[in-house]
């Protein structure tokens, strides 16, 4: 079953950890080889600052566009993991080892299957 493993962080949370950058760079790598080594991981990325993201909306025919995210939130969302793992308690266990738990959040959400609107991809 699949799986995004979502991480979310406030934009200075880690600003109070007491880790060297390099470190916290090794345990990414770490987190990243061992999902690899599993056969779990489909596809993961790093997001840029929400500050450099821009919302589209479509009101009466007119597109709107907003600098930053729409919704005014604590923790932003930083980046992803696409997981195939067996259940929910797999992912589970994957997104409790993120390197992230130091300082932030990650929301597991299942990925809906077999829908149509993935026909044309």
């Amino acid at each position: 079953m699949k799986y995004a493993l979502l991480i979310y962080a406030a934009p200075d949370a880690r600003a109070g950890t007491p880790e060297p950058g390099g470190e916290v760079i090794d345990s990414w790598f770490d987190y990243t080889a061992a999902l690899s080594g599993a056969g779990a991981v489909l596809g993961a990325e790093q997001l840029r600052a929400a500050d450099t993201a821009t919302t589209v909306q479509l009101r009466g025919g007119e597109r709107l566009l907003t600098d930053g995210p729409f919704i005014e939130t604590k923790e932003h969302l930083l980046g992803f993991y696409l997981l195939d793992v067996p259940d929910l308690d797999a992912a589970l266990d994957w997104a409790a080892r993120m390197p992230i738990m130091r300082y932030g959040s990650v929301e597991v959400r299942p990925v809906e299957e077999g829908q149509a609107w993935r026909g044309p991809m």
